[in-house]
């Protein structure tokens, strides 16, 4: 399995997605600050996969804190907690994974822990949400798994593997579940500009697994989908609204679009955490805007003529009526979302 993230004594090790399919290295990050801008800067990516990142590096800047008295730790504490939150604001799974830490503290605290007791808790905490990432994901891929057909053709966009969760994957996991039960799959992967996740992530992870894929670009999508060469799409989230609209890599919301058109089910695989229930709507989920040189330059050289203005959205929204399921950790929702998403969340 690809290990995306771990917990060393040295700090959090990460593979760096910016350098892959040349290069596969997993520098340390030995600090809170260094995890955060590892987040920031896209070495890691993914929403499940951001949000272990980040309570791993709460407990990080934990286990660094210099402070002599509770007072002092819980102060720090906050400190890390406010940097980490900062990084990618549509990710809920990033505010999920700091959230789960701060319950640790605020329960060690009431219990009169020491702060060295806070620190190890702090750990324990950080390892096992990576631990449990893993499960989630390969239960997810079982639900998923049976949704698709033998001999598929599956259209994805962006990446949604074991790089952008702790291992395994969401949308991928539920590819790798479906080979894994002896059905033949083939994928048609989106490159997703302008980070170009597709080519460089999800074509990688299939081709390590040996599974089919055929690299697209963006633009071809609809013509797949309309040619009848599609059976299903299946993608991932960053969040999801109470009612079911889906935040997901810009340049879903076109494929869902295209996908419904065509009568071709699209599937979004996401562990329950992604739901974010303070949510009513798409419309309420912050985009996240990203620097100009994303899209002006590729690998550092200009490819557009200087001057020009340039958009950056990271994510789009796809409304809930253009979903036809989305399959978590604790089983497959349908319509109406704000209902059955509830309802596998245990009515919260």
């Amino acid at each position: 399995m690809i290990k995306t993230v771990e917990w060393a004594d040295e700090g959090v090790v990460m593979i760096d997605q910016r350098v892959l399919p040349a290069r596969e290295t997993y520098p340390v990050f030995k600090t809170s600050e260094e995890v955060a801008r590892a987040i920031e800067d896209m070495v890691v990516r993914g929403a499940p996969a951001i949000g272990v990142a980040a309570a791993m590096g709460v407990a990080l800047g934990a286990k660094h804190s210099t402070a002599g008295t509770v007072a002092e730790f819980l102060s720090d504490f906050d400190r890390v907690c406010e940097r980490m939150g900062r990084t990618r604001p549509t990710a809920v799974n990033l505010f999920w994974g700091i959230e789960r830490m701060r319950r640790v503290v605020t329960r060690a605290s009431s219990e009169g822990a020491s702060v060295e007791e806070m620190k190890g808790r702090l750990v324990e905490e950080a390892r096992g949400i990576h631990r449990e990432d893993i499960e989630s994901n390969q239960r997810m891929g079982r639900f998923g798994g049976e949704l698709i057909p033998d001999e598929a053709t599956v259209l994805t966009h962006c990446n949604a593997g074991a790089l952008a969760t702790a291992g395994y994957g969401t949308a991928l996991g539920v590819i790798r579940a479906a080979v894994e039960a002896g059905k033949r799959v083939s994928v048609l992967a989106d490159e997703t500009r302008p980070f170009l996740q597709g080519a460089r992530l999800t074509a990688w992870e299939l081709a390590k697994d040996g599974v089919p894929v055929t690299l697209i670009t963006d633009n071809m999508a609809g013509y797949f989908l309309k040619s009848g060469q599609v059976d299903c799409v299946i993608v991932g989230a960053d969040r999801i609204a109470a009612n079911g609209d889906v935040a997901n890599k810009i340049g879903t919301y076109m494929v869902a679009v295209a996908a419904h058109a065509n009568s071709v089910p699209f599937y979004v695989a996401a562990p329950l955490s992604t739901v974010d229930f303070s949510v009513n709507c798409g419309d309420e989920i912050p985009i996240e805007q990203r620097a100009e040189s994303e899209v002006s330059h590729f690998r550092g050289e200009r490819v557009a003529p200087s001057g020009v203005g340039v958009a950056n959205p990271a994510f789009d929204v796809t409304p809930h009526r253009y979903v036809s399921a989305i399959i978590t950790d604790e089983g497959i929702a349908r319509e109406p979302y704000d209902a059955s998403l509830k309802a596998l969340a245990g009515g919260k």
